[in-house]
């Protein structure tokens, strides 16, 4: 049984090629040497179907000093195909499927153009359970345009996956330096009645630090039907910062049906529940429902809608007690194998008890994704959020305006997906954030960075 190390060893082996060696599709270098006579008999092995056999002539073929990319994609193939048919344990099996995506996501990590190996690997996690990802990796092979042959088998896979999830879990860690952790402004002269005054602690207005934060969280499907799910889950995000002044947590539950209308379209209806902690106490809990739907428009073009509404009680200002609801319309385009692009129009409204905190938002959002050779993805997203509130703020607004905010978010990030551990890599965000706004003392400058550890490839 090949060990954690050596399949992580065998890995490293076959990025460390890829990365120093000349781009190459599923073949050999022009000026590589050709396929030698083992390399041949294990291609023989695997036309017969008898990968183990193929896999023991490859395996040495990868820990050599010059490594044939014919042989490491021949590898990948035949992993996935003797975990699917000669593997004679689940631990087998778990393990053949983890060296196929090693080598098959270090040959995409330096050219993640090559169509016919994202479309492996794409298998690969298709066949260990990993939906999210297989998903991901399917619809970029259907922005190649391959022949229709290939495209409806990959609407199998994708009919396969909606049939049947059961389980999803996620995790993410991150550390992040923040300039303004409280969004505070920090304007320091204010007017009332024209008359200045200077805020107290003016030179201490915001805090900047260092937190951490982590998200979780799970989900379970149970079939009713062949079209109907039960669907629970809870969600959970923890934000710490020195002092305990800044820490935040939100917690969420979740409970309802999942109808899979056709082949192209979902819709869920559920009950949820939410809470948040300021610093160490609750400061309000929430009570309400969402809708989420979502439809495959095309091969590359997909669309999703989400709305809620939620009655939201504070713990000690009551006055801001009412209910909150907001709808996001979404969509996502896949451009091309390497090129994905993503936008939303959203709307909100809070009804508080206090008229002067009622307002509604609209948003607007856009977003570019692309996977560069190197292992090396790039991304940008921009997002303008408009406020308005149904009365002034007074002595902050002047006489008779309501307060109107506009805040400007854009946020840039590098991942490097070839380098992993336990099948997390790092991605850093960097984010600036800005709210100009006619209430005095509520506008703010903000940027953050953060070190995240996510799980995606």
């Amino acid at each position: 049984m090949t060990t954690i190390f050596g399949r992580l060893r065998r890995a490293l082996a076959v990025t460390a090629f890829l990365v120093l060696a000349a781009p190459a599709a599923s073949a050999a270098d022009d000026d590589s040497p050709a396929p030698d006579a083992k390399l041949a008999q294990a291609q023989a092995l695997h036309d017969a179907g008898r990968f183990g056999e193929a896999l023991d002539i490859l395996r040495p073929l990868l820990a050599e000093r010059v490594i044939n990319a014919d042989a490491v994609f021949l590898f990948g193939l035949a992993a996935i195909e003797a975990s699917r048919r000669t593997a004679k344990s689940d631990a087998e099996r778990k393990a053949l499927i983890d060296e196929a995506i090693a080598v098959l996501h270090a040959m995409l990590a330096r050219r993640p153009d090559l169509v016919r190996v994202r479309l492996e690997l794409a298998r690969a996690f298709f066949y260990r359970g990993e939906d999210g990802l297989a998903r991901d990796h399917f619809e970029r092979v259907l922005a190649s345009k391959p022949p229709p042959a290939v495209v409806a088998n990959v609407q199998r896979f994708f009919a396969q996956m909606r049939a049947r999830r059961r389980w999803s879990t996620y995790l993410g860690v991150s550390i992040v330096p923040d300039t303004n952790i409280g969004a505070a402004s920090d304007e320091q002269i204010i007017y009332i009645f024209d008359l200045p005054f200077r805020r107290d602690n003016a030179d201490e207005l915001t805090t900047s630090g260092i937190g951490a934060s982590v998200w979780t969280g799970g989900q379970y499907q149970f079939p009713l039907g062949s079209r109907l799910r039960l669907r629970t889950g809870v969600d959970l995000v923890r934000k710490e910062h020195a002092g305990r002044q800044f820490d935040d947590t939100n917690l969420a539950v979740h409970a309802g049906p999942r109808w899979l209308v056709d082949r192209r379209t979902e819709v869920s209806l559920l009950a949820s529940a939410r809470w948040r902690w300021l610093a160490t106490s609750v400061e309000h809990d929430a009570a309400g429902f969402r809708v989420e739907a979502g439809r495959r428009l095309a091969p590359r073009v997909s669309a999703n809608v989400r709305a809620s509404w939620h009655k939201r009680n504070y713990r000690d200002s009551t006055s801001l007690d009412g209910p909150v609801a907001d709808v996001t319309l979404g969509g996502t385009w896949t451009v091309s194998p390497t090129l994905r692009a993503n936008a939303a129009v959203g709307y909100a409204h809070e009804r508080p008890q206090r008229k002067s905190r009622r307002n509604d938002s609209r948003l607007v959002r856009v977003g570019l994704s692309k996977a560069l050779p190197r292992g090396f993805t790039v991304g940008g997203r921009v997002q303008v959020r408009w406020t308005n509130y149904d009365g002034g703020w007074p002595p902050f607004t002047p006489s008779g305006e309501r307060r109107e905010d506009r805040t400007d978010t854009l946020s840039l990030s590098v991942h490097k997906r070839d380098l992993t551990l336990f099948g997390f890599s790092p991605q850093v965000v960097i984010t600036h954030e800005e709210r100009n706004t006619n209430a005095q003392a509520h506008d703010y400058r903000r940027t953050r960075a953060e070190l995240r550890f996510v799980r995606q490839f």
